[in-house]
């Protein structure tokens, strides 16, 4: 064998070695636009990163979180980073089922973030996820529609406001509908919009004994208020209607007000997604007899599970996914509105408050949102939309399927609230609340 044909084969070998030391990640999202974006941009972190390779499964909302609750509780381990939200973060990482997030970067700046977003993914002090953003929840409006019908938003809208106001707004002649909300069953999904209707009207999901309070007056003023304000003003097939399906809705035109998370900001003011971008108004989250849990608080984070064998890997993405160097490429790239919003304190810069004209309504809301005291009468529980206990997630998909439900006539309120109240007593009973 002559000496060239013995360095090519070497070359050949060393290719082999290195391609073979390549490590696959296998990343789990969400098919919000801010992970599809992620997507689009990890083409640096790999090019930076030669030796990781990433893989993506992009999930619809209900089905991520059924998905990687079924891997995380059998220890599958069919995944390396998981995006999940504070739910998970503090009920799994508790469990030990993900790795805890130490020893992170010293350019990584934790102290920029948000201490009620750290403690939101934290256990005792331990953090166990990384915040790509977080959100409250907000009123879009339509400031055309308003001029138009001599009609001017509050800065602090009732529920009983924005009734009045979708009446007038509502012509469904024209494809136009006065209130878009979330529908769709899921405990992260249409509940999360009804739990924060059922706090502004005093509601609470249960009593300092831990008894379910669905039979209460609070409960049948607000989902009664929640069933007849979509049955009236609503678009058709509103109990199909997530956040992206009510986003697309907005961004068409077909909505005069809707009530979602605050993350939408950037997308509806989005010329080359919106229709409506130079005509959106932004306020604050309607409140009712109270303004306690009105908005919620949220975080969309990325988590590593514990049966991952490529923790260090995962951890560089993770890192780089949530870092402030991430934030100046969306800035670069797709401009500085699009930046992942309420993690950090470095985003809110005087450019970025410029740019992003819902900036000052999310920072506000997040400051203001207080998972402890999420209601007007004193709870045992944490979490303003949800309820951080281990059988909630069970619990609050069969009360979204029940809510559903109700908005198709399927059953009234009455009867629904009455079946609520008994398949949530029957299961806290069978988890063996009242502790």
């Amino acid at each position: 064998m002559n000496l060239s044909r013995l360095l090519l084969g070497s070359t050949c070998i060393a290719l082999a070695g290195a391609a073979s030391a390549a490590q696959t990640l296998t990343i789990a999202t969400v098919n919000n636009a801010d992970m599809i974006r992620m997507q689009r941009l990890s083409q640096t972190f790999e090019q930076q990163n030669p030796e990781i390779d990433l893989n993506w499964v992009v999930l619809e909302e209900n089905v991520l979180r059924q998905r990687l609750t079924t891997d995380i509780a059998t220890q599958g381990g069919q995944f390396d980073v998981l995006t999940i939200g504070m739910y998970e973060a503090s009920l799994w990482g508790d469990k030990g089922w993900l790795a805890p997030m130490i020893d992170l970067p010293a350019d990584y700046d934790l102290d920029d973030v948000f201490p009620s977003v750290r403690e939101g993914l934290s256990v005792d002090g331990t953090l166990y996820a990384l915040p790509f953003y977080a959100e409250s929840s907000m009123t879009y409006y339509r400031t055309d529609l308003f001029e138009l019908a001599g009609l001017q938003m509050p800065e602090h809208p009732t529920w009983t406001q924005m009734a009045e106001f979708a009446e007038k707004l509502h012509k469904p002649d024209q494809d136009q509908y006065g209130m878009c909300l979330r529908g769709k069953a899921g405990w992260g999904e249409n509940m999360a919009l009804v739990t924060t209707v059922a706090n502004a009207f005093g509601a609470r999901w249960f009593d300092e004994q831990w008894q379910p309070e669905f039979n209460g007056p609070e409960w049948t003023r607000a989902a009664t208020f929640y069933v007849d304000l979509l049955s009236k003003y609503g678009p058709p097939g509103a109990s199909s209607n997530g956040f992206n399906e009510n986003l697309a809705l907005f961004n068409t035109g077909k909505c005069a007000m809707w009530v979602d998370a605050t993350v939408a900001g950037s997308f509806v003011t989005d010329a080359s997604q919106s229709k409506v971008a130079d005509k959106v108004g932004f306020t604050f989250a309607p409140q009712q007899d109270t303004d306690k849990g009105s908005a919620w608080l949220y975080s969309w984070a990325l988590a590593i599970p514990s049966t991952s064998k490529k923790q260090e890997a995962a951890k560089a993405f993770t890192t780089w996914a949530t870092s402030r160097d991430y934030a100046k490429l969306v800035a670069e790239t797709d401009g500085v509105a699009n930046v992942p919003p309420g993690t950090r304190e470095s985003t809110y810069s005087a450019e970025y408050m410029a740019a992003a004209p819902f900036a000052e309504i999310t920072l506000e809301s997040l400051k203001q949102a207080d998972p402890a005291s999420p209601s007007a009468k004193p709870v045992p529980y944490v979490g303003i939309q949800l309820v951080t206990i281990p059988e909630f997630q069970a619990i609050g998909t069969q009360v979204g399927k029940m809510f559903s439900a109700a908005l198709t006539g399927q059953m009234p309120v009455e009867q629904m609230l009455t079946a609520v109240q008994q398949s949530t007593t029957r299961e806290m009973k069978r988890a063996g609340y009242p502790k």
